[in-house]
């Protein structure tokens, strides 16, 4: 008969103890740790700068609207294909402002209110999402507005990562008129 020695069996015990240990050590770090910001970049807030109307009658040599026409070369964002192919109705006219020393590049996109309110939140987001990414591809966040220059809707990108890290938010207004953002 064969009786095992108590310290072979503890060092059996020991090992499952010291491995159960380690992984609930790991699993428990991995859960209350939050990841570094160095790991994850962060989308930059959307501007908050006013919309400013008056320069669609009154541009300034820095802006660029759906009215401007570049003589020599491509004007730059151009969102006219957008504009004459599926959103005619929908995207009414915008508003490119360059990068400055305080904010990055932006367009401005202001939308027929009416077409705007008749579409579900998919569309809408498909809207921002197509638009937001060909302004993205010249280095433009976009923000969607109405004429009542109420925000509608934004696309904002973190151009310092390759390829560009960007975020949809969108407004929706519920039946009584309360907004909500997505």
């Amino acid at each position: 008969m064969h009786i095992p020695k108590l310290c072979d069996a503890c060092g059996g015990l020991r090992q499952r103890q010291t491995s159960f240990s380690l992984l609930l050590t790991i699993t428990l770090t991995a859960l209350l740790v939050p990841p570094s910001l160095a790991q994850t970049p962060s989308i930059p807030s959307p501007s908050t700068a006013p919309l400013e109307l008056d320069l669609l009658t009154k541009p300034k040599d820095y802006v660029i609207t759906a009215n401007t026409i570049h003589p020599e070369r491509l004007t730059v964002p151009s969102l006219w294909w957008a504009q004459q192919n599926s959103e005619k109705k929908l995207l009414d006219n915008w508003i490119a402002y360059p990068a400055s020393d305080k904010e990055p590049a932006r367009v401005d996109l202001i939308v027929n209110q009416q077409i705007w309110s008749l579409l579900e939140y998919v569309e809408r987001y498909d809207f921002v999402n197509r638009l937001g990414s060909a302004a993205r591809n010249f280095g433009y966040n976009v923000r969607v507005f109405n004429y009542q220059k109420e925000p509608l809707a934004n696309y904002t990108c973190n151009f310092s990562t390759s390829p560009a890290l960007c975020s949809i938010q969108t407004t929706v207004k519920n039946k009584i008129g309360l907004q909500r953002s997505f």
